[in-house]
């Protein structure tokens, strides 16, 4: 069964093709990792899966729902954990988990219940009082995964899960995916760690908007260097290069510029 789908889709920032005429499918179940430099155009195409941008050009369907027509379904369905925390830091964990219940209208009936297996899922049951301020960076992220989680999405979306946490919270997190995938969860993330996508069901390559390669990894070795005998870093830097990517280039900042500028755009 496919769940995610996109057509020929596109996405400009002024004149700048930040994702350029890209396509391709996940099935259930699968945990697909989208890869690429910075500013290649993943985190552009990952808002538009997740309903937080539109689509210049092309279409895009969840579970069936299209992104644009019919986003409260598409949000109903699918979890999401930002790179960036999304938390808010003033507030308890238990909190932070109430106020995702009720936006996502999980019954006042189940709500405790809820809550209390997602934390101990995450494990900060001890911790569920605590102001998330005090929290690591791991907890945070845990916490993050476990909200995403609560409402029983049937897609998780993952932008950079892992960063900054430490190798134990690392194991944590992808133990506890991995079960859920068990379950048939399908799981999209984007990462720069290659190492965490060599373990993925397929792997796509995006690079300055365009989807350069697609398949399982030891498929895209074989087809890129001709050999297994190599890792999916070194695939990675045979398709899009060993040119060093300045962040500060990314698609939505030059249109920052081009905005201020009143229209003339950065090079």
């Amino acid at each position: 069964m496919t769940v995610i789908e996109c057509e020929a889709l596109v996405h400009l920032f002024g004149t700048v093709r930040a994702v350029d005429e890209v396509s391709f499918q996940v099935q259930r179940g699968e945990l697909f990792a989208l890869l690429g430099p910075n500013g290649a155009g993943k985190t552009t195409t990952f808002n538009i899966l997740t309903t937080l941008i539109k689509p210049s050009a092309g279409r895009a369907r969840v579970l069936g729902y299209d992104v644009i027509a019919q986003q409260s379904e598409v949000r109903a369905k699918i979890g999401v954990v930002f790179q960036e925390p999304a938390l808010d830091d003033r507030l308890t964990a238990w909190e932070n988990l109430e106020f995702h219940a009720v936006l996502y209208r999980i019954p006042r009936s189940e709500m405790r219940r809820r809550i209390d297996q997602a934390l101990a899922w995450a494990g900060l049951d001890r911790s569920a009082h605590r102001a998330v301020r005090t929290f690591s960076g791991g907890m945070k992220r845990r916490l993050e995964l476990a909200r995403a989680l609560m409402h029983a999405p049937r897609v998780l979306f993952l932008d950079e899960p892992t960063l900054g946490l430490d190798p134990q919270g690392r194991r944590h997190l992808w133990d506890r995916i991995t079960g859920l995938r068990r379950e048939g969860l399908t799981v999209f993330m984007t990462t720069h760690y290659l190492e965490e996508a060599e373990s993925s069901d397929r792997v796509g390559i995006i690079d300055a908007g365009k989807l350069v390669a697609i398949g399982e990894p030891h498929v895209l070795k074989d087809r890129v260097l001709g050999t297994t005998e190599c890792s999916l870093e070194d695939v990675f830097l045979e398709l899009t290069g060993r040119q060093l990517r300045d962040d500060s280039a990314t698609p939505r900042d030059r249109l920052l510029g081009f905005a201020r500028r009143g229209g003339e755009m950065t090079r």
